[in-house]
């Protein structure tokens, strides 16, 4: 059996949903910092795309789509003036001059989580979990197996000592 990475198997189960937002894949959604900067990614969140329901003619050019993006109502007016540059970013990272305008919707944007780096494996943790997958052939599989026991086996001892009373 083969293994499917892990991004594969969320493109294909956040697909119908994407899809009913004018999304063509996650890829909008999930590189919105990366596609309008850290500070307007803070304050902004892609709801949909609104496609043209019009087909073009043969030779004729086909429409923009529509981009609706919600905002935090204070950051609005600022969010109207770089507009036209978030367009051109969003076009940029689709490769075609997809998006032609935006509708901003005021509203409350939640802030994004930002995952706590794991703590570092204590070494003797992760040496008993090497021995323990000594027998394993491959070495880039060992050695993946040994961190992620040794993951295991911390999380499941922080885990019992926030409950113990």
């Amino acid at each position: 059996m083969a293994v499917k990475p892990l991004a594969d198997l969320i493109d294909d189960l956040l697909a119908p949903a994407l899809a009913a937002q004018g999304f063509a894949g996650r890829a909008i959604v999930a590189l919105w910092p990366e596609i309008v900067g850290e500070r307007l990614a803070a304050r902004t969140r892609p709801l949909k795309i609104d496609w043209p329901r019009r087909r073009p003619a043969p030779g004729e050019m086909s429409e923009p789509a529509t981009m609706v993006v919600r905002v935090e109502s204070a950051f609005a007016l600022e969010m109207q003036q770089l507009g036209p540059i978030v367009i051109e970013r969003v076009n940029t990272h689709l490769g075609w001059r997809a998006v032609g305008k935006l509708v901003l919707k005021q509203g409350p944007v939640e802030a994004p989580v930002v995952a706590a780096a794991p703590p570092a494996a204590d070494p003797a943790l992760l040496a008993r979990m090497e021995r323990q997958v000594a027998g394993v052939e491959g070495e880039a599989l060992r050695a993946c197996l040994a961190r992620l026991g040794a993951h295991v086996s911390q999380r499941a001892a922080r885990h019992r000592a926030d409950t113990a009373s």
